[in-house]
């Protein structure tokens, strides 16, 4: 429909412009609201599974660290699945069952608190030195032009920027939270499958989506280090709003390397069934811990250790790479704020947290 102007009025761009607004008030879309982030610079843009390992393979020490920490975990776990349950079974037969099961409490209860705490202090930190140091060589190519070992460069970023792992735990875990209840409204996963009645299909896509969810928490991190920003709570405030515009083709990465990661662990497991048998044939036939079934265990274990140590420091790089090159000298959508906050009252949280006044917290004692 035309822009109806008075009769015997001047036509001036002026008045046309106010009469077209008032016939198409309905259908007038005001542009994005947009806002210069600051920039980081970016030495690597392939989000490749060539490219990742080669990064990873450049802070190998790291990954052998943790290696050496899980497969000690995992020695520990075999044992402690000897002695908690055989011991059960033997005080349930040769003393009473309820001893039994106290014993079989107890060895479960204590098994939990040691998982626990390798989680949540010694794997954690030095995940979050490897991925400081990642985002180190991503950025800039080289870790303060290699003048810092990576240990020291890594430690020193993690407590100098958070001061406590509780600060880095804390936005973590609210990070995470925002970015599933931020998946569970996304629209696009059944456009990946043009294909009518393939609503299971759709259905495995999402719980990959889901699956995905582990490396987008790490990244925003990872773009938290590399913007600098005194107060992380801003920066991790501005990591999601990111995503969110950039969800789809971010997670287009993120599907791709959920499908690798299950075939790759398919593949260790099956490796690891040498090492894992041959662990049970050397144990004395009493502290076999489930014979055949044992030995599954064992391997899927030794599997997980090198998923964890080596496979999913590559899928991380693959996903930060894929963010970082997306989000590269883009402005930020302060629509996706308003809906973000609309959305999770953990984003929320997140908001006021970057608002306040940031005091960082004090450095661990030495």
């Amino acid at each position: 429909m035309a822009a109806a102007v008075p009769t015997g009025s001047a036509i001036t761009p002026l008045s046309f412009w106010r009469s077209f607004v008032h016939d198409h008030r309905h259908v007038v879309v005001q542009p994005p609201r947009l806002t210069d982030p600051p920039l980081h610079p970016l030495a690597v843009s392939q989000a490749g599974f060539g490219s990742a390992v080669s990064l990873v393979m450049r802070t190998l020490p790291y990954a052998l660290v943790r290696f050496g920490i899980l497969v000690g975990f995992t020695l520990v776990t075999v044992a402690w699945f000897a002695i908690t349950f055989g011991g059960a079974a033997l005080f349930s037969a040769k003393v009473h069952p309820w001893v039994g099961i106290g014993w079989l409490i107890v060895g479960l209860g204590g098994y939990g608190y040691a998982w626990w705490f390798v989680v949540r202090y010694a794997l954690y930190l030095i995940k979050a030195g490897h991925v400081a140091v990642l985002t180190e060589l991503i950025t800039k190519g080289s870790l303060e032009n290699g003048s810092t070992g990576m240990f020291d460069y890594g430690r020193r970023v993690v407590t100098e920027r958070f001061g406590q792992v509780n600060v880095l735990f804390a936005i973590d875990l609210l990070i995470r939270g925002v970015v599933r209840a931020f998946n569970r409204t996304l629209d696009w996963v059944s456009h990946l499958i043009p294909l009518p009645g393939l609503h299971s299909v759709v259905g495995i896509v999402n719980a990959i989506v889901k699956a995905a969810t582990t490396y987008i928490d790490e990244t925003i991190f990872s773009y938290d280090l590399a913007r600098g920003d005194e107060n992380p709570w801003r920066a991790g405030k501005d990591g999601l709003i990111y995503y969110a515009q950039n969800s789809t083709e971010i997670l287009k990465t993120a599907l791709y390397v959920v499908v690798l990661d299950k075939v790759l662990t398919a593949v260790v497991w099956v490796v690891m069934l040498l090492p894992a048998f041959l662990m049970l044939a050397v144990l004395p036939a009493a502290a076999k811990p489930g014979g055949f079934i044992g030995g599954l265990v064992i391997a899927a274990l030794f599997a997980s250790n090198v998923r964890q140590a080596f496979l999913k420091p590559v899928f991380l790089v693959m996903v930060m790479t894929k963010f970082h090159a997306v989000v590269q000298n883009q402005p930020i959508n302060a629509e996706w704020d308003a809906r973000l906050t609309g959305m999770s009252g953990k984003f929320r949280e997140i908001k006021d947290k970057a608002a306040a006044p940031w005091t960082p917290p004090p450095l661990p004692a030495k």
